[in-house]
């Protein structure tokens, strides 16, 4: 049950399904494997196995299988603190934002992008939730990363419905689907700045449990 004041913003997880063809290969390899060698003997069905698995391993690589991207609702659950429940609220609606660019961007490959920078995002204000100390981290973040993320992929996908061509369009269209890694990364590690300060206070408290324990005279075997 989603907690007072809670939201659910739609996110897209990527999930690779695994093609069947390598399986049926392997069986039909196994099978003919099984009429054309002889099979009079336990070991000599070694022969058949080994060429199933060889088909299973090349059609593997032939027939990777496909992903697919399937659309998911994760709560950004209210606090009660309205500043933060502010912050919330404009990263829902810029996430939503992002993925209305990723419905309309006509590449494959920038809808999984924008995909991944949405689930990133969720991810950097679900933490603010269970760490309101973050609060300053996140709020710049919102408020300068954010917006200028959106601009590029509104300037992409309004590049793209205008159906132009010509190469400083193709150009400007190339440089905004590059860029978005560079903006994968940099969110990556935002997202892993967010738990420096958790390390930090775990070393502190490391230090400060050994402290008392050689106090109490309870290191070395004592305790």
């Amino acid at each position: 049950m989603r907690g007072k004041g809670a939201r659910a913003v739609v996110t897209v997880r990527k999930v690779k399904k695994r093609s069947a063809i390598p399986l049926y290969g392997a069986a039909a390899a196994w099978a003919l494997g099984c009429l054309l060698l002889p099979t009079f003997k336990l070991w000599h069905f070694l022969a058949p196995s080994a060429l199933a698995v060889a088909a299973y391993i090349i059609l593997g690589r032939v027939f990777p299988g496909a992903v697919e991207y399937v659309e998911e609702a994760q709560a950004l659950a209210g606090t009660g603190d309205e500043a933060l429940d502010a912050l919330l609220r404009g990263g829902e609606e810029a996430i939503a934002e992002m993925l209305r660019y990723r419905e309309a961007a006509g590449d494959f490959r920038v809808k999984a992008k924008i995909a991944e920078i949405a689930d990133i995002s969720v991810k950097i204000f679900k933490d603010v939730i269970e760490d309101p100390a973050d609060y300053a981290q996140v709020r710049r973040f919102a408020d300068i990363f954010m917006p200028e993320t959106l601009r590029i992929l509104k300037a992409y996908t309004q590049l793209e419905a205008s159906g132009a061509g010509g190469t400083g369009v193709e150009a400007a269209k190339s440089s905004a689907a590059d860029v978005l890694d560079t903006i994968i990364a940099s969110y990556k590690k935002q997202y892993d700045a967010l738990f420096a300060n958790q390390a930090i206070d775990i070393e502190t408290d490391i230090k400060v449990l050994e402290t008392m324990l050689k106090r109490e005279g309870l290191t070395d075997g004592d305790f």
